[in-house]
């Protein structure tokens, strides 16, 4: 037997990542289908797909797992509940129905970060295959990583013979966050979840705190559209309501540590929300979210005197408001949290709203009676969130994270093969639903519209409405102008960390931003590694002959500085947004 650690010194220097060898003898056809009738009536329910249907998935991946019958793969996903259920469950039922044993790590997003860039500067194989995010869109199709030159070309060539024909790509919401600019496939989302507003429904549809609302600031307490209705909403339990039923509460909450886990703060999509970058979608074109400029495919700077936006009043406006309602609204203690630390504690009671809630922490809310109604519902909801100063229609709105198998090329391609069936089990029909109602993470079209998910709506607390509705499509990840993920991300948060101490102000903190993000590209650039989809840095230009440029272009980024960074706040009522939505699913073109 050879162990993970073996292979990581030894066999990457053979080449080999999960080294294939015989764990027993290979279940014979019979007891493989016997195998997948018990999954298909003990687990994999409810489905989409009928039972019949079901078992003539499971066939499929039966006669085409026999090549590879016998061989141990191992696979790595950052720490999820969905990634704790396919690496406890479904890696058992695929074992016992193809006879391929798969080792499926689970590990934090940073170690999980660091060690795919290892793999992918060094070309030797570390996992046979990988969950990514498709943050990573920008960069693995310009590192030319993917096995066959990209899924799309796996698919139709070495792939073809283990690629199923019930995948039914249509069906993935997430499609288009894994597709590069030449509009090929390079990852299959596995999961995802969005990063929206969250709010005490319970406190906002009392009438003593409508009519205090109302009086002091002019129009209804609701779901805030903008972010000046958000500040309002902010002020008003933390400064005015102060107590609600004998607990100290608060309007805003947050978090500021100084650590990795900060730089997602504002890469997801922060700077979007407020209104710098571009219209278009999945991101901003030519200026996407993170203030990358993008030519013909060619990513030429993020500072604004190379036509970026990463330091424009838009990206200031952003930093600013974020340290502001920081400090002024949220409980003392969120500022030296991080990510992880602040999720739960909108769950202890004393929070009326957070504007920068991820989905994925939904059962951490369930699960606490503060929040929870005695038959089971949520006091809370969540919306889609509010836009800032500078945020204009056609821009997307918000993050959504889709973690990819992401199949590298480094891996001896049997073993890459062999783990491209586990990755479409995984993500199978007969396996999709029932892994969303474990874990809350949908992927497919045809799941969301199951009478399942409008059983389950009521418990969760906005989840399913949102993603039935067509706001959901202004959610997107990190895309195609970032050019190395991994090595952008790292200059964030230390940035960003820089103004909340008040070391630096936010334009010296974005002016720091844009400076390290072009330093990078410039390093790539010089490199050559990327090729001619690798960066090219435009010449420095003043800011006003990009503010020109855009104007004459008729694009939006950067944009001037406004007058007025806190227009009139607008609120919708929660109710009525959600009537407003389709309740049935969208015909098929």
């Amino acid at each position: 037997m050879v162990d993970r650690r073996s292979v990581l010194k030894g066999g990457a220097a053979l080449g080999i990542a999960g080294v294939t060898g015989i764990l027993k003898s290979s279940p014979s056809y019979a007891q493989k289908m016997d195998a997948a009738k018990k999954w298909v009536e003990n687990e994999f329910n409810p489905s989409t797909l009928s039972k019949d249907e079901q078992m003539a998935e499971m066939e499929w991946f039966v006669n085409a797992a026999k090549p590879f019958a016998g061989m141990k793969l191992s696979a790595v996903s950052e720490s999820l509940k969905v990634h704790d259920y396919e690496s406890k469950v479904l890696t058992k039922a695929f074992g016992e129905i193809t006879g391929i044993d798969v080792n499926h790590d689970i590990m934090d997003e940073g170690t999980l970060v660091d060690k795919i860039e290892v793999e992918m500067q060094s070309g030797r194989p570390i996992y046979d295959f990988w969950m990514n995010d498709s943050d990573f869109i920008g960069t693995h199709p310009r590192y030319k990583d993917i096995v066959g030159g990209s899924l799309t070309d796996f698919m139709a060539g070495d792939g073809k013979d283990v690629t199923s024909p019930t995948l039914d790509l249509e069906d993935f919401m997430g499609l288009s966050f894994g597709t590069f600019t030449d509009g090929k496939l390079y990852q299959l989302p596995d999961q995802q979840f969005a990063n929206l507003y969250w709010f005490r429904y319970d406190w906002f549809q009392r009438p003593d705190l409508k009519s205090r609302f109302k009086s002091k600031y002019g129009y209804e307490l609701g779901v805030p559209v903008n972010w000046s209705a958000y500040e309002d909403i902010a002020d008003f339990f933390t400064n005015e309501v102060k107590e609600i039923d004998g607990q100290r509460v608060y309007g805003h909450m947050d978090y500021g540590k100084k650590d990795p886990s900060l730089g997602w703060r504002f890469t997801d999509a922060w700077l979007s929300m407020a209104g710098a970058g571009d219209r278009g979608l999945p991101n901003g074109k030519p200026v996407d979210e993170w203030g990358i400029r993008l030519e013909n495919g060619v990513p030429v700077g993020s500072s604004i005197t190379r036509g970026g936006d990463a330091n424009g009043p838009a990206a200031v406006y952003a930093l600013t408001k974020y340290i502001e309602w920081l400090k002024k609204y949220a409980p003392p203690e969120a500022a030296g949290m991080d990510f992880l630390e602040s999720g739960p504690v909108v769950g202890q009671g004393h929070v009326a709203q957070q504007i920068f809630w991820y989905s994925a922490f939904t059962d951490s809310a369930r699960s606490s009676a503060a929040v929870m109604n005695p038959d089971g519902t949520p006091k809370w909801r969540m919306a889609p969130s509010p836009h800032g100063a500078y945020w204009k229609e056609g821009m997307k709105l918000g993050y959504q994270d889709v973690g990819c198998w992401t199949m590298l090329k480094y891996a001896p391609l049997q073993n890459v093969k062999a783990g491209w069936l586990y990755a479409q089990f995984c993500t199978s029909k007969t396996v999709t639903l029932k892994k969303a109602l474990v874990s809350l993470h949908l992927i497919r079209e045809s799941d969301v519209w199951h009478p399942a998910l409008t059983e389950l709506a009521p418990k969760v607390g906005g989840l399913v409405e949102f993603y039935r509705s067509p706001a959901r499509k202004q959610w997107t990840p990190t895309g195609v102008n970032v050019p190395d993920y991994g090595k952008m991300a790292q200059v964030w948060w230390q940035n960003i960390a820089n103004a909340i101490s008040g070391q630096v102000t936010p334009q010296e903190a974005m002016d720091g931003l844009a400076r390290d993000q072009d330093a990078i590209m410039a390093r790539i650039e010089k490199s050559g590694v990327q090729g001619p989809l690798g960066p090219k840095l435009n010449k420095p230009e003043t800011a006003e002959y990009w503010f020109a440029k855009a104007e004459k272009d008729g694009n939006l980024a950067p944009q001037r500085k406004l007058a007025n960074e806190k227009p009139q706040g607008e609120t919708i009522d929660y109710d009525t947004l959600i009537k407003s939505w389709p309740s049935t699913p969208p015909k098929k073109s």
